[in-house]
C-alpha cells in the first residue's frame, strides 16, 4: 500500500517541490540560527545563490560538532515555549545532540513514519509490538505515532524482559515487530529456549526493523528462525534529521525510499567532500526541508550508502538509498586495511554452523595491530569435536581473507556466551584507543 501521494510524484515534480522548500528553510536558518549564519558567511554564499537544486554543494556541512557546540538549543529556529517534545542522544561522548519538536513537526514525523510502516506492509489489521526502549531514543516514539495512525493496535512493551515480550506475543496475538534486527534473532532465541517455534507457535509475520543495519545474510536468519515467509524490512533515520522516517524499505527490498519531499539526500566523498553522481558510493548527507524547530542543513550522516533514482516496482518514484554499508566513522583501520564490521557479519552468517552473534576485538601488540573475532557455535556438541572445530575456524578465517584481504584470530565459543543487546548492538571493541 502507497500512503501518500507524494511518493508517486514525477522527478520534476519532486525536484520543483524541494528547491521551493528548500529556499524558505535557508532563509528561516540564516535569521535565526547564528552558527549557520556564521557558517554561510565564511563561506562566501548567500541565500540568494540557491538559485536550483544544484547550487546545493556551495552550502556548508552540518555535522555533529555544530549541535554539541550550540548545546541545547543553540540550532533551533524556534524559541522553547514552541516546542511540544524534546530528545537527546545518551551523550557518551560528550554533550548530547538535543532535537525539538514542534506541532507541526510532529504531525510530519508521524506522517513519514506512517508512509514507511506502510512500506513495510503494515495495515490497520496489525498489532504492532514495539521493542525499542522509550525514553529519549526517538525510535520507540516514532514508530509508535506511526504506526498508531495508520490504524494498528500498539503494544507499547519497550525492551528488555524478553520471556514477558514473549508473553504478549502469545497473548495479544502480535503480529508485527518492532526492535533492533539483533533484539529480534535474541527473541527468537528465548522462544526456542521456552519450547516455542517462532514460526508455529506466534503470529508475529512482519518486522520493522532499525536502530542497526542489516545485512542479506542475516534477513535470512529472521526467516530460518522466524519463518520463510516472515517480512523483515529495515528503516533509516537519527534523531538529529526526525527519528525514524527518513526512509525504509517496500516489499521489492531493493533499497529504501527516501520521503523526498521532506528530505533532499547527496552522497559525497567523505575525504573530499565532493558530490558523488547517482550509483556511487559514499557518505549520505541529508538535508532537511520541512522542518521547523531544527532543519538541519546538508547534515553529514557518517552512514556509507549510495543513491538510486529509477522508478520501483511498487509504483513509488522517490529516490531508493542502499541498504547502509558501514559507517565512515566506524571503519576499522587495521594494519592500513578499511575494514567495516559489516564486511565481517556478511561473511560469518553465510556459514550454517555459527551462530548471528559475534564480537571485534582490536588491539595492538608490539606496536602491530591484531583483530581477533569471536563467534558463537550453533551447536553445542561441536565443542566436542577438535578436528571440526579446527575445521570451522580455517574456512572462517579464509572467508575472511578473501574479503577483507587480512588475516584475522578467530575464537570460537560456546552457544549464548556472547554478551546480548535489547537496543542497538555493540559488536566492535577496540583496545587501541
Amino acid at each position: 500500500m502507497i500512503w501518500a501521494k507524494e511518493e508517486t510524484l514525477s522527478r520534476q515534480e519532486l525536484q520543483e517541490l524541494q528547491l521551493t522548500r528548500l529556499k524558505t528553510t535557508l532563509k528561516r536558518v540564516y535569521e535565526k540560527v547564528p552558527a549557520y549564519r556564521k557558517k554561510m558567511d565564511e563561506a562566501g554564499v548567500t541565500c540568494d545563490d540557491i538559485k536550483s537544486l544544484d547550487d546545493l554543494p556551495k552550502l556548508p556541512f552540518t555535522v555533529k560538532r555544530d549541535m554539541r557546540d550550540n548545546y541545547p538549543f543553540g540550532m533551533f529556529t524556534v524559541p522553547k515555549k514552541d516546542l511540544v517534545r524534546i530528545h537527546a542522544s545518551s551523550g557518551t561522548t560528550g554533550k548530547p545532540t538535543v532535537v525539538g519538536y514542534t506541532r507541526n513537526d510532529m504531525a510530519m514525523w508521524t506522517e513519514c513514519v506512517s508512509r514507511i510502516a506502510c512500506m513495510g506492509g503494515a495495515t490497520a489489521e496489525d498489532v504492532a509490538q514495539i521493542s525499542f526502549g522509550y525514553g529519549m531514543f526517538t525510535g520507540a516514539l516514532g514508530l509508535h505515532y506511526g504506526l498508531e495512525n495508520i490504524g494498528a493496535s500498539v503494544i507499547p512493551v519497550s525492551s528488555g524482559n524478553t520471556q514477558k515480550q514473549i508473553m504478549y506475543m502469545q497473548d495479544f496475538g502480535t503480529t508485527l515487530l518492532v526492535a533492533t534486527p539483533s533484539y529480534a534473532l535474541h527473541i527468537a532465541e528465548v522462544a526456542r529456549d521456552m519450547g516455542l517455534d517462532p514460526a508455529k507457535d506466534l503470529n508475529v509475520k512482519k518486522g520493522l526493523f532499525g536502530g542497526e543495519g542489516m545485512t542479506e545474510p542475516m534477513r535470512n536468519e529472521m526467516h530460518r528462525l522466524w519463518g520463510k515467509d516472515f517480512i523483515a524490512t529495515q528503516n533509516y533515520g537519527m534523531s538529529e534529521l526526525i527519528g525514524p522516517g527518513v526512509s525504509g524499505e517496500c516489499l521489492e527490498l531493493c533499497g529504501m525510499h527516501i520521503n523526498e519531499d521532506h528530505f533532499i539526500p547527496e552522497i559525497i566523498n567523505p575525504e573530499t567532500g565532493e558530490v558523488l553522481p547517482p550509483g556511487e558510493k559514499g557518505e549520505l548527507v541529508i538535508t532537511c526541508i520541512t522542518k521547523e524547530a531544527l532543519p538541519l542543513i546538508r547534515y553529514r550522516t557518517g552512514d556509507i550508502s549510495r543513491l538510486f533514482y529509477e522508478p520501483c516496482k511498487c509504483g513509488r518514484t522517490t529516490v531508493r538509498m542502499e541498504n547502509l554499508s558501514g559507517r565512515s566513522d566506524d571503519m576499522l583501520i587495521i594494519r592500513g586495511v578499511n575494514v567495516f564490521p559489516s564486511q565481517i557479519e556478511e561473511v560469518l552468517l553465510k556459514i550454517e554452523e555459527i551462530g548471528p552473534h559475534y564480537e571485534i576485538v582490536v588491539d595492538r601488540v608490539n606496536y602491530l595491530d591484531t583483530m581477533e573475532i569471536r563467534v558463537e557455535l550453533a551447536d553445542e556438541t561441536l565443542l566436542d569435536s577438535y578436528a571440526m572445530l579446527g575445521e570451522l575456524e580455517k574456512r572462517i578465517k579464509s572467508n575472511l581473507r578473501t574479503v577483507l584481504g587480512l588475516d584475522a584470530v578467530i575464537k570460537l565459543v560456546a552457544p549464548r556466551s556472547l554478551r546480548r543487546f535489547e537496543g542497538k548492538a555493540r559488536r566492535v571493541t577496540d583496545l587501541r584507543k
